[in-house]
């Protein structure tokens, strides 16, 4: 378990707060680039914590503005878009998308304005998404470009839904093989036989529902192996190694190898999830690949707002939430059509997150020997809160870190296989005490 003082420590993102701080220091997802397009007028955004307006200005060049006018804090939802900037209508102060004020009618003096300087934050686009550091500008870090980044556009898909509830639940879901053969007990059949590639990869998790887990600390976070014995009728040991990769505070790497989850948060109580999908040689952001794998992960148009977690459903008050067990359909329960009475894996997922609460009390949780990435998890976010990564974020060779799944032959140790993608880095001293208790 966590303590409450160690949970609020590292789920809470305000500006004032540990991760708050730790995440500001982050090059942050802001939205799908394909949004900007729409940012003509002042573009409310929220995030961890704040919230902030987009918008781009005539010559196309896009700011991301404080939601507070630099004068008398008047919201900047409200102001006028000109060519070159946004003008508060308070007072008529404007701000260029770089955060130069152009403008202070109602003061007299014509250097007053040259003295200033608007709050805005850089922006970079990259990978289909539009990200934002709201940092220091002198401590910002090197963006991490990934390696999916530099693609073609029909062979990546980045898809993204909300979710109510604390950013950490949903990371832990990520990082917990446990679950996967019993949760997701329909999907995992359906992949059974299938010709899909994201379906093949995932089908051998259903026959083995407590695989050996163990993880290993980096300098970015930690690697996580789920181990499960494969019988091959030949005798010889063979051992299926899924490995999965958690770069902290948001950033997981599915052991499918193809597969990044960035958990970024909007506030404490909801979370902003981008599914990022790659394929080195197949067109999976073309038809007939992306309706094929959207459908079977449960990430189509139709799915999200029908379980209430597109941008828009999240907002509908009849949508699946606790107050109607997410529309559980207990008779396909009773006849063995389903094993969790939910729609699909994604609707599955959110379900399990969201219904242990907003922002979940981990001081009477049960741990444990299934739960050793949870404790690494804890760990790696405590180590971030408590600054072990600041002043300065160290630039993470970003194109050697990667979910890995393989067969391991004889014994092998699913190390080698880390190592040949990166070399481990030392586990770095927790400056933290015995954080976490398992109850027995």
């Amino acid at each position: 378990m966590l303590s409450r003082a160690d949970n609020e420590k590292i789920c809470r993102v305000g500006p004032e707060t540990p991760m708050g701080k730790a995440l500001r220091r982050h090059w942050l997802p802001l939205m799908p680039a394909q949004r900007l397009e729409a940012a003509t007028e002042p573009l409310p955004v929220p995030l961890v914590g704040q919230e902030f307006v987009l918008w781009k200005d005539a010559s196309g060049q896009a700011g991301l503005f404080d939601l507070a006018c630099l004068h008398r804090g008047a919201s900047l939802r409200l102001a006028r878009a000109e060519d070159d900037g946004l003008r508060c209508i308070y007072h008529g102060w404007k701000f260029a998308v770089d955060g130069r004020v152009l403008d202070t009618p109602n003061v007299a003096d014509p250097a007053f304005a040259a003295r200033l300087r608007g709050r805005t934050y850089p922006l970079h686009e990259a990978g289909g998404l539009l990200w934002t550091y709201l940092g220091p500008r002198e401590l910002a870090p090197e963006f991490p470009r990934w390696p999916w980044m530099d693609l073609p556009g029909s062979q990546r898909m980045v898809i993204p839904h909300v979710q109510d509830c604390n950013f950490v639940q949903i990371i832990e879901g990520l990082v917990d093989s446990s679950h996967l053969g019993i949760l997701h007990t329909n999907g995992l059949r359906q992949a059974t036989g299938s010709a899909l590639n994201f379906a093949q990869k995932v089908e051998s998790m259903q026959r083995n529902l407590a695989p050996r887990l163990e993880a290993e600390e980096t300098d970015f976070g930690f690697y996580y192996a789920a181990l499960r014995d494969i019988d091959g009728g030949t005798g010889a040991a063979r051992t299926e190694a899924r490995i999965t990769a958690f770069v902290a505070p948001f950033t997981v790497l599915n052991p499918n190898g193809d597969i990044m989850s960035l958990l970024v948060p909007i506030s404490d109580t909801r979370t902003a999830f981008y599914h990022v999908f790659w394929s080195d040689t197949q067109p999976i952001n073309a038809e007939p690949l992306r309706s094929q794998h959207l459908r079977f992960v449960g990430l189509t148009s139709e799915a999200l707002e029908g379980f209430g977690i597109s941008e828009a459903g999240i907002e509908a008050p009849d949508r699946p939430q606790p107050s109607n067990n997410f529309h559980q359909n207990r008779e396909a329960m009773h006849s063995g059509a389903s094993f969790s009475g939910l729609p699909g894996l994604i609707e599955e997922d959110v379900a399990v997150a969201v219904s242990s609460g907003l922002l979940r009390d981990r001081s009477r949780e049960v741990l444990c020997t299934a739960d050793v990435a949870i404790r690494k998890l804890y760990l790696a976010l405590l180590r971030v809160a408590d600054g072990a990564d600041l002043p300065e974020v160290p630039a993470i060779a970003v194109r050697s870190i990667a979910g890995i799944r393989a067969v391991l032959e004889n014994g092998g140790d699913w190390r080698a296989l880390v190592q040949e993608m990166l070399e481990l880095p030392r586990p770095r001293p927790v400056p933290h005490t015995n954080p976490i208790e398992e109850t027995t």
